[in-house]
C-alpha cells in the first residue's frame, strides 16, 4: 500500500499565509499539519509516500523544502507535480504512475483526525476494498459530499453539497483506493466550478455495482484546517489531546496551568505565568 498525499491547493481562504507558501505547512501545535498525514500513513504501515505539489515554484519549494527526501520518517517521498488547480481526483490521477496499480491512501494535505487511519486500512485491506470511504457526522453537512444509505447501513450514493442532504455523514478528506478509481477518473467530467470533484469519482465507484466499496465512521474529532477559523480550532484540538511534560528548565516563581509541552533547551523564567488547554 502507498499513500499519497494531495499538498498543492492554493489555500485563498488562508491568505496572506498562502500568498508564497503551502497552506499544508501552517503550523498546528508548533508543527505543520502535513507532517501530521506523513505520520499517520507510517503508522499505517506505508513506506513510499507520493506527495502532489503545484502550481508556482514557491509553492512547491517550500514543501520539497520542508519534508526533504522523507528519511526523517523512515519513508521514500516521491514529489509529483499538478500542473493547474482541477481538483481533488485530478491531483489524485497525477499520481497514477507512481501508484502503479497498488492499493494507495490519498489524504488531503490539509487534513486531520483524532487516533490516525491504522485501523482503517486495516479494515479496509483485509475485506480487498476498490474503495473505503472514511465518515464522520456533522451538525451542518450541506457545505460538504454527504453520504446516503440504504437500510442496512451501506453507503448507495454520495451528493455533493446538497441542499437537503440524506443524512449527516459527510465524506472526509482520507480516501482508501485501488487502481481502479484511474480509470474512473479517466471518464469524469467538469463540475459546474470546473474541477474534477472526488466524490463524483466515489459516487461512480458505489453506484456502478462492480466494485467492493466500503466506509468506516471516525469517532474523533477531525478538521481540515482550510480556513483561519479551523487552524485555531485545530489548535485547541490537538493541544487539548497533548500530555504534559517537562524536559526543560522552570524556575521557581513561575507558573504553568493546564497541558503544557516543555521541550528540552527551553527556560521557564521566574514570575512567567503559560497557560495551556484545559
Amino acid at each position: 500500500m502507498k499513500g499519497l498525499i494531495l499538498a498543492a491547493g492554493l489555500g485563498t481562504r488562508l491568505r496572506p499565509l498562502t500568498h508564497t507558501g503551502a497552506k499544508q505547512l501552517i503550523p498546528v501545535a508548533n508543527k505543520p499539519v502535513l507532517e501530521y498525514a506523513i505520520e499517520d500513513l507510517v503508522e499505517a504501515g506505508v513506506r513510499e509516500i507520493g506527495i502532489v505539489v503545484g502550481y508556482t515554484p514557491e509553492r512547491i519549494q517550500s514543501v520539497t523544502e520542508a519534508v526533504g527526501d522523507g528519511s526523517r520518517w523512515g519513508v521514500k517521498v516521491t514529489y509529483i507535480e499538478q500542473d493547474a488547480p482541477q481538483g481533488i481526483a485530478h491531483a489524485i490521477y497525477c499520481g497514477k504512475e507512481f501508484v502503479n496499480d497498488e492499493p494507495f491512501v490519498a489524504y488531503l494535505g490539509d487534513n486531520l483526525l483524532k487516533g490516525g487511519i491504522a485501523r482503517f486500512t486495516e479494515q479496509f485491506t483485509a475485506g480487498q476494498l476498490d474503495a473505503g470511504i472514511l465518515l464522520t457526522k456533522v451538525d451542518d453537512p450541506r457545505p460538504y459530499g454527504v453520504a446516503e444509505f440504504d437500510e442496512k447501513g451501506s453507503i448507495v450514493d454520495i451528493h455533493e453539497k446538497p441542499k437537503e442532504p440524506p443524512s449527516n455523514m459527510v465524506v472526509i478528506g482520507v480516501y482508501y483506493l485501488s487502481a481502479a478509481v484511474f480509470d474512473i477518473i479517466e471518464r469524469l467530467k467538469p463540475s459546474d466550478r470546473g474541477e474534477y470533484e472526488i466524490t463524483h469519482a466515489l459516487r461512480e465507484l458505489v453506484k456502478s455495482g462492480g466494485f467492493q466499496v466500503g466506509s468506516a465512521q471516525v469517532e474523533g474529532w477531525w478538521d481540515d484546517t482550510g480556513s483561519a477559523e479551523a487552524v485555531l480550532r485545530a489548535n485547541h484540538l490537538v493541544m487539548a489531546d497533548m500530555q504534559a511534560y517537562c524536559k526543560g528548565t522552570v524556575e521557581e516563581g513561575s507558573r504553568i496551568v493546564g497541558n503544557v509541552a516543555i521541550d528540552e533547551g527551553t527556560i521557564i523564567n521566574a514570575g512567567s505565568f503559560i497557560r495551556g488547554p484545559v
